[in-house]
């Protein structure tokens, strides 16, 4: 079986990569964290408008007609990119809440026992009940707003709210939910990734440019081990997420949530120690790529759950 990425994925994968490079370069996202995180609905038309959104609906819904595999190399882009906003939720959600497809509409996930990320912009909730899904939307989203408070967020990025009692709201069922939840999964995954990949990226170029001793800190031996061990987590964590988006098998797509995880939290932990004093500073964007995969790491699947399914399709 051939895993290489034909030419329309790569045509795809460049497309956003371009649309995100000019509608959100490092300016825009540092502007965007420094006011507190959430959503551009100019932007999110304009991914809605690209067929981010509607990627995975038929033509004959109005979608692109694509799958799973095509899915998640745009969501490695846009972890890249460190776009904020429940992008995951609002694609799986196209076809159900009307205006999400269009990017017109933000639906944001939610899960008993969890905050709750861009609440306040959300139009529609997909919430998560075990192995259920509902939509929580119109009168019933206002009532969660109102019970909701906001709490401290570990980033900047992703405003948060605690809901009291979610099962007490109301909403349409949705067929399958755990499918929904693995899906969910492996594009955060996917995001994981692509966050990884830019964390060695930055760590490669710093320690290319930055002096000391009169040497390049890429020569010294404890630098180069630093980013070896950042490629070699993030490359099995890119095939796991790979082979997960052909297979759609829920078990891989743990596994792959897990590795993405591990990458994402530990290349930006040795990113910041490459970057040294400076990578604590505000003005650095490490600690903002180390936030972000901290947040999405408790999102969709955590690391105990995935652990768990893992064990059960050993046993």
């Amino acid at each position: 079986m051939d895993f290489q990425l034909s030419q329309d994925q790569r045509a795809l994968r460049a497309g956003i990569r371009d649309l995100l490079a000019g509608r959100f370069d490092r300016d825009r996202m540092r502007a965007a964290h420094e006011r507190g995180g959430g959503v551009d609905r100019a932007l999110w038309r304009e991914l809605g408008a690209a067929g981010f959104f509607a990627l995975r609906l038929p033509e004959t819904a109005g979608g692109v007609g694509l799958g799973l595999p095509e899915s998640v190399l745009l969501f490695e882009e846009v972890g890249r990119a460190l776009l904020p906003g429940p992008l995951a939720a609002t694609q799986l959600a196209a076809g159900v809440v009307k205006g999400a497809a269009e990017g017109e509409a933000v639906v944001a996930p939610a899960e008993a026992g969890r905050p709750v990320g861009h609440l306040e912009e959300a139009d529609a909730l997909l919430v998560l009940d075990g192995e259920r899904a509902r939509v929580v939307s119109g009168a019933a989203l206002r009532r969660v707003v109102d019970a909701a408070r906001p709490v401290r967020s570990l980033d900047p990025g992703t405003p948060l709210w605690r809901v009291p009692d979610l099962s007490a709201y109301d909403g349409e069922a949705l067929p399958d939910g755990a499918r929904l939840r693995s899906e969910g999964a492996l594009l955060t995954a996917a995001e994981q990734l692509g966050s990884a990949a830019r964390s060695l990226e930055a760590a490669v170029q710093h320690a290319g440019e930055r002096e000391q001793f009169g040497a390049p800190i890429g020569a010294f031996q404890a630098v180069k081990h630093l980013c070896a061990g950042m490629l070699v987590r993030a490359e099995p964590a890119r095939s796991a997420v790979y082979a997960a988006a052909v297979t759609g098998d829920p078990v891989e797509a743990a596994a792959a949530k897990l590795l993405a995880d591990g990458a994402a939290v530990d290349n930006a932990r040795d990113c910041l120690q490459v970057h040294g004093g400076m990578g604590f500073t505000w003005e650095a964007d490490v600690h903002l790529r180390l936030k972000r995969a901290w947040l999405r790491a408790g999102q969709w699947l955590t690391a105990a759950d995935a652990e768990e399914a893992l064990a059960a399709d050993l046993g």
